[in-house]
């Protein structure tokens, strides 16, 4: 079963295009979720991040996500250590989920699948892209918040030109191309596979 990685940058449109899959029936594991979750879930995992970022970390046992952001935003340090334990720990999920997964493919959906390295370990990436101020409109429609802020989290990401030279697949999500045509042709490749 091949293991297809999904990325893109802030706004680009990669959750979009990964219910797309979904509604083709394929299965789709959202790391970002899943961190999220796991973070709270996974015992030994809290209890690292109580260790390495101190009792705020938790608020009534819930993962205080503003107070971490504070603490890795503007500190690279920080954030390699938070990746550090989170990233093997989603790793393993994922490795649990895919054992269970019945399809010709899967999809693997990151923010920062290559960044991370994460992309070394699955068979081909597809990245999603968009034109800049797209991405800015959806990531203020969604999250609300500055423009400054979102060009400071996009200014911390990867650029496309980056990401490209590990992509095998390009979806344009520019609002002129048909986001479903796209995933669908790459659909029917996959299962060819």
């Amino acid at each position: 079963m091949l293991k297809i990685g999904l990325t893109g940058g802030i706004g680009s449109g990669k959750t979009t295009v990964a219910k797309v899959f979904k509604q083709l029936g394929i299965p789709v594991y959202a790391s970002d979720d899943r961190a999220k979750a796991l973070m709270t879930e996974d015992v030994a995992l809290r209890s690292a991040l109580c260790s390495q970022f101190g009792d705020k970390a938790f608020v009534d046992g819930i993962l205080n996500r503003a107070y971490i952001a504070s603490k890795v935003f503007y500190n690279k340090k920080a954030l390699e250590q938070l990746n550090a334990l989170v990233h093997p720990a989603v790793e393993a999920d994922f490795l649990a989920w895919y054992d269970i997964q019945i399809s010709p493919y899967i999809i693997k959906e990151a923010a920062i699948l290559i960044e991370s390295g994460g992309h070394k370990r699955l068979d081909q990436i597809i990245l999603v892209q968009a034109p800049e101020e797209i991405r800015i409109s959806r990531v203020l429609k969604r999250d609300g918040g500055e423009q400054s802020h979102v060009l400071a989290r996009m200014k911390e990401q990867w650029s496309d030109t980056q990401k490209e030279a590990h992509a095998q697949h390009i979806i344009s999500n520019d609002g002129k191309s048909s986001v479903l045509e796209q995933v669908l042709k790459l659909h029917d490749f996959f299962k060819s596979q």
